[in-house]
């Protein structure tokens, strides 16, 4: 009994609101109820283009019909342009990690640099050169 119920107030509240929207305009159409005939007939021109530039349209171009030149040129163009802009980006973008590269290689070649005199600064023992071999004399 219950299930019926909730079933008879949904299709009342249906009713109802179908009933209020159909009195009131809509946002994309409104209704006008003082339309004359040309009006109508120059709004349908307005919206539906002639048989004659439909069947052109679709002779134009159709699916499997071949491109013209200049279509042909046209994508080869912009082909050729998103290539050189790719190959652009990538030269940049290699340049920036070769500079990278070399910035670690320095700072590591420094780095090394700085251990080895320091080490040799620390165990120098006035022999010259200031090698291992030469520390102890025999």
């Amino acid at each position: 009994m219950k299930w019926k119920q909730v079933v008879l107030l949904s299709c009342l509240g249906t009713v109802f609101i179908l009933g209020i929207l159909r009195e009131s305009e809509c946002a994309a159409v409104p209704l006008d109820k003082t339309n004359k005939p040309e009006d109508q007939q120059r709004m349908k021109r307005q919206v539906f283009v002639s048989e004659q530039d439909a069947s052109n349209f679709f002779k134009r171009r159709a699916k499997r019909s071949p491109k013209s030149r200049a279509e042909m040129m046209a994508e080869h163009s912009q082909r050729l342009a998103a290539d050189e802009r790719r190959k652009e980006y990538r030269e940049e973008q290699y340049n920036e990690w070769e500079n990278y590269v070399e910035e670690e290689q320095d700072e590591q070649y420094e780095r090394s640099r700085e251990k080895v005199e320091s080490w040799r600064q620390w165990h120098f023992d006035g022999l010259y050169p200031p090698y291992q071999y030469n520390r102890y004399i025999y």
